[in-house]
């Protein structure tokens, strides 16, 4: 059983949802506070930051990922102006936990992994350019807190082996399906290798991580099976950053947490057709059609086709069945509107 700040993981509950700030926060403080309070208004169940430490982490010759920003020289200086001290990293947190929304973030050293262990993060998220640094997986390990995995940078063989080396060593473990393109367009996500790593860890939860800016994926995942989901918030969608266009606006995120809930709904609960049609002869009835006199019909009078019609409410004579009473004698004067039965001709 996976749990994350006692709240249960997996395909018997309702997704877990992840609002992923990222840099989103430009290196505010105030920004990061504001969108941890957006995530919790729009139902997110944790919100996510990325903890890095440029020095521990990176070299002034980083190359930039997107050259998006006139504002810093360097990868390395951008690293810089994200940077929060431990300091800050703990009022955020005690914001989070006064919100009521789970405080996740993902580390990029082992410094940043101190720093969070000291915050009491109840899980790791393992980037998805991370997943083949064995130094920070071990430093996750020996904390023994649940470890969730991105596959975004890694061939599926490989994400798996990681998955189940830390299940199989009893450590809390899921996997995030992703897709490193920013945005992803539809036919680039890929929900069929969601599906395999669901077929391949029975058992283990498996969620999306998405890039594509629109709840769709998301919903999509959750009727599927996806126990997990992963999507990056934004205040709107002409913010400055290089994950704006993979993002959510509020608007989107809620309906991602409405639509990924009702998604789940619908998937644990298969409906039997049949007997839901029994349930609804009333209304079959009151939507159906019967055979009914279209004039005033004298007893003794052979009835022809122009003498019936086919009206509501149901539950008497279908048209299929006319031929019970076209060509026979009414015993009986029959107004008009009346529903025609065997008993009305002899």
């Amino acid at each position: 059983m996976l749990t994350i700040a006692g709240r249960a993981i997996g395909s018997e509950h309702p997704p877990f949802v992840i609002a992923e700030v990222a840099q989103t926060h430009e290196g505010s403080l105030g920004n990061a506070f504001a969108l941890a309070e957006v995530a919790r208004d729009c139902g997110a169940h944790a919100i996510k930051f990325q903890t890095h430490i440029a020095a521990e982490e990176s070299t002034p010759s980083e190359p930039w990922r997107v050259p998006f920003s006139r504002q810093d020289d360097s990868r390395y200086a951008y690293w810089r102006r994200m940077e929060f001290t431990f300091e800050q990293w703990a009022e955020l947190k005690r914001h989070c936990d006064e919100l009521g929304i789970v405080f996740l973030s993902s580390p990029f050293s082992v410094l940043a992994c101190d720093w969070l262990e000291a915050l009491d993060v109840p899980a790791w998220k393992v980037a998805s350019g991370e997943i083949h640094n064995a130094q920070l997986l071990e430093r996750m390990r020996a904390s023994g807190k649940p470890i969730l995995v991105s596959t975004g940078l890694a061939a599926p063989d490989e994400a798996l082996a990681v998955v189940r080396s830390l299940s199989e060593a009893g450590h809390p473990v899921a996997l995030f399906h992703c897709t490193t393109q920013y945005p992803t367009p539809p036919e680039q996500v890929g929900l069929n290798v969601l599906a395999d790593y669901l077929a391949a860890l029975p058992g283990i939860p498996v969620g999306l991580s998405d890039h594509t800016g629109t709840p769709t994926a998301g919903i999509v995942a959750a009727y599927l099976g996806a126990s997990l989901i992963e999507v990056h918030l934004t205040f709107h969608d002409k913010a400055f950053g290089p994950d704006v266009p993979s993002s959510l606006t509020p608007e989107r995120l809620r309906a991602l947490v409405e639509g990924s809930e009702a998604a789940w709904r619908m998937r644990r609960n298969p409906v039997d057709k049949d007997r839901q049609i029994a349930g609804l002869a009333n209304l079959r009835t009151t939507f159906g059609r019967s055979l009914f006199t279209a004039v005033e019909v004298p007893a003794g009078t052979e009835l022809t086709e122009a003498m019936v019609a086919y009206k509501k409410p149901g539950g008497g004579l279908r048209y299929e069945d006319r031929s019970t009473v076209l060509g026979r004698r009414t015993v009986r004067s029959l107004p008009r509107d009346h529903r025609l039965g065997p008993d009305d001709v002899d």
